[in-house]
């Protein structure tokens, strides 16, 4: 998850594809592209992980990390730079769709089967902390080798000065190196004893997961109003998070400050793992839920004023809220999901999560090419500025429709 995840580039990929020859709507368009792979791909690799085994997914997505990261680093600019990065996106969706159930699976199957209940909130809270030191790394470093005023004086030494733009895409260079990594750690995983010694492997068999992972989320009210508000407070979080460079270029921070907020962002798990895991003992899912929520509209209304160097304080309610989210959902859904589908189950969370963000990413690129065709002469950062309001207006609309539809299924409710 550390080398799969935390990725140099995250802390400037606004601005490195705006930097490289991109539009606004071009760079939307791409996220659309990578949501849309996964939504495709997610419950069949899911379903298909359940059959064959977890490991062997968790292996494609390693080297399908190591194909995308080989296109991004060395796509050449020009007429044929955004099919390139298509196709990256493409090879990246379909990575996210094979890691996302199956590592998990793999890791929860693992667990001796007395103790998963307790032990796996606490596998949790170590993994929220391993990815938080990753993140930090990253998040550091990748700002510093983006921003070509910190790493000329850095290299002075060696007598060498990197040409102008030159330093735009070393951060996916260090990402393509962690991605070999990754694909070497995935080659030595082990697969638990998760099938019965003359369970088919068939495609069919595959496909039939799918159905009855179908019809455990949709027959289960609880798993389906679970899924719905992740995936509301997911998209809405992730549209800033692609645009979180763009934002700090907006409010005057220099770019060697984004990966120290997103440094902070990592950090942020440390404290966020112990307290999630003290909610879930104590609160139910709907508290747990809204207060997420609360987190996230405090966040997205902070942005829309943008306010020059202190508009940075809207990532800290947005980090808290992201942690706790993944928290909750993975410690919910695996433990109301069978071991026979959990794989599936779990990718059906990838793609409603998925779902989500691609219509956010949709509206947001036709909100901005709204506003471009209103305004004309307008450049990136005004039109950014003035399409920011839209995000907590929007969510606030999204939570009052989800809130309406539980208060109609009561019965439903008291068992959240």
């Amino acid at each position: 998850r550390v080398l799969f995840h935390a990725r140099f580039y995250y802390p400037v990929i606004g601005v490195l594809f705006l930097d490289i020859g991109l539009t606004l709507e071009q760079y939307a368009l791409l996220n659309v592209i990578w949501a849309v792979v996964i939504i495709v791909l997610e419950i069949p690799s899911g379903a298909l992980a359940d059959v064959i085994g977890r490991k062997h997914v968790v292996v494609t997505a390693a080297a399908l990390m190591v194909a995308e990261m080989a296109v991004f680093a060395f796509a050449p600019r020009g007429e044929w730079l955004f099919s390139l990065l298509v196709l990256n996106r493409i090879l990246s969706g379909a990575a996210e769709a094979c890691a996302s159930g199956a590592d998990e699976a793999l890791a929860y199957d693992s667990l001796p089967e007395a103790d998963r209940q307790t032990t796996w909130p606490r596998v949790l809270e170590s993994l929220m902390r391993w990815k938080s030191g990753g993140f930090f790394l990253a998040m550091v470093s990748g700002a510093v080798l983006f921003d070509q005023n910190l790493m000329a004086p850095l290299l002075g030494w060696t007598g060498w000065t990197p040409a102008a733009g030159a330093t735009v895409r070393w951060p996916v260079y260090a990402t393509f190196a962690t991605s070999i990594l990754c694909l070497l750690v995935a080659l030595n995983f082990r697969e638990p004893p998760t099938h019965a010694p003359n369970e088919p492997r068939s495609i069919g068999r595959a496909w039939q997961n799918i159905v009855e992972g179908a019809i455990h989320v949709f027959t289960s009210r609880r798993i389906l109003f679970l899924m719905v508000a992740a995936l509301i407070l997911d998209s809405f979080v992730r549209v800033f998070l692609t645009f979180a460079s763009n934002y700090y270029r907006l409010i005057e921070l220099p770019p060697f400050v984004n990966g120290l907020l997103g440094s902070g962002l990592a950090l942020l798990g440390f404290a966020v793992a112990p307290v999630a895991k003290r909610l879930v003992a104590r609160r139910n899912v709907i508290a747990n839920y809204t207060l997420v929520a609360v987190l996230v509209l405090i966040g997205l209304t902070g942005t829309a004023f943008a306010w020059p160097y202190w508009g940075a304080w809207v990532v800290l309610p947005l980090g808290v809220a992201m942690s706790a989210l993944q928290f909750f959902t993975s410690n919910y859904l695996n433990l109301w999901t069978e071991s026979r589908v959990r794989a599936t189950v779990l990718s059906f969370r990838g793609v409603a999560f998925n779902l989500g963000y691609a219509a956010a990413g949709i509206l947001f690129a036709q909100l901005t090419g709204h506003l471009r065709t209103t305004h004309p002469g307008a450049d990136e950062n005004t039109i950014f500025s003035m399409a920011l309001p839209w995000l907590p207006s929007a969510f606030l609309g999204c939570g009052i429709l989800l809130w309406f539809a539980l208060q109609l299924n009561r019965r439903h409710r008291q068992n959240l």
